[in-house]
Order: C-alpha cells, then structure tokens, then sequence
C-alpha cells in the first residue's frame, strides 16, 4: 500500500504543478502580449487562494510521496499537521469554486481549461482520498482546527487590506480583487455582501477542518481506530 500511494502522490505532484505552472505561464504570456505589467500580474496570481492551496499541495505530496518510501511506520507529526492544512484548504478551494466561481471568468489573463480543473476538482478530490486512505496518517487534537485556520485567516486580511494598492496588470486600475465576492465596489450590497461570503468561507473552512481533524482521531488508512487509541491522541 506505501508503494501505491507513493506513486499515486507522485503522479498527482506532477499533474498538479504542471497546472500550476500551465496557468502561471498562459497568464504571463496573456498579460505580456497586451502590454501589462509582469510584476503586478505575478504578484496578483500568487495572491488567489487556489494557487496558495495548490502550491501547498504539491508541497505535501512531493514530500508524502518521498515519506512513504524512505519511512516505515507513522509520519512526523508536523506532516500530519500540514497534510491537514492542506486537505482542508483545497477541500474549501473545491467547494467555494464550484458553488459561486465556476463560469466565471477571473483576472489572471487566459484561463487554461484543464489546468482549471485539476486545481479546483482533481487535485481537492485526491488530496481528500489521500487523507482518507493513505498509509502514516497520526491523530490530531482538535485544537489543531485553529492553526488550521491561521492561514486563511491571514489571507483574507492581506486581501483586504492589499485591494485598494492593488491593480488590474492592463489596465493598471485599482483596486484589485483575486474574486468577485470580496469586492464591494461590484457586490450588490457593498460591504455587508462581502462580510457575509467571509463569514461563510469561514464556516467552511473551520467546518472542513473539524472533518479532516475528526476522521483523523477515527480512522488510519481507511481502518478505524479503536477508542483508546483516539482518547490517547486528547480532547483538546
């Protein structure tokens, strides 16, 4: 099963950096060709919250996959925690996509069609199966949900506040925002609408995260685990 899953991670590393690397260089070609501003369109793409997930997920996988064929038995409980994180960002990405974002075009110049698919379908659904089934998973405490959320947390702050700095690499207005939900200029009810699609990307994420946590202190490789063995991990 460790050898399974190694190449199944590597096989997912490669696809999914290759979408990212497909969309990033489309963009910069896009942008590049109408006269933009290289800078500012690079700095915006590393501003979505799908890119920031997925480059986290080629991360885990990259080092998952070198995990499971050097190591025997649980991994470290560091990557635990960031295969969690990981998990849960992406599962959120996946969600928010397809519920308010799919056949919307956003500002990142030319959006490649598979690669679109692999960052906000393919690689949520498999880093889920991985959580699921993977060998090496340790339990988790649940107060691991709220370092779970410190980086979502994070960026939503550096969006907002960056915005209004931001701009448009062609056509160089300001203010710039990586979705349309979280502008108030162009939200039919300013602020208040905004407010509401935070609070409730928050209630997916933290309840995301309770998931991932949860199936953690339960469940090992698609085996649950015995009740002692999640007590031992803590409540708390």
């Amino acid at each position: 099963m460790r050898i399974g899953f190694a190449v199944l991670r590597a096989v997912f590393f490669l696809l999914t950096l290759a979408a990212v690397i497909a969309q990033f260089t489309t963009s910069v070609r896009s942008i590049g060709d109408r006269g933009g501003n290289i800078a500012g369109l690079v700095a915006n793409f590393f501003s979505f919250f799908t890119i920031d997930s997925n480059v986290l997920g080629v991360v885990v996988l990259g080092i998952g996959a070198v995990l499971l064929i050097v190591r025997k038995g649980d991994d470290p409980g560091w990557f635990t925690g960031l295969r969690a994180a990981s998990v849960t960002y992406l599962v959120t990405t996946g969600v928010v996509y397809n519920l308010l974002l799919r056949n919307i075009s956003l500002a990142q110049g030319t959006t490649v069609g598979w690669s679109n698919e692999v960052l906000h379908v393919i690689a949520p659904a498999y880093l889920l199966i991985d959580w699921l089934f993977a060998p090496g998973r340790t339990p988790l405490r649940l107060r691991a949900v709220w370092g779970i959320a410190v980086f979502p947390i994070l960026w939503a702050v550096y969006t907002l506040i960056r915005a209004p700095f931001a701009a448009d690499p062609v056509t160089g207005k300001s203010p710039w925002y990586p979705y349309p939900f979280l502008n108030p200029q162009t939200s039919p009810n300013g602020y208040l609408s905004v407010a509401f699609y935070v609070v409730l990307i928050a209630v997916v994420i933290l309840a995301a995260g309770y998931g991932v946590v949860w199936i953690s202190r339960r469940w090992r490789g698609g085996r649950p685990l015995p009740d002692a063995a999640a007590a031992a991990a803590g409540v708390s």
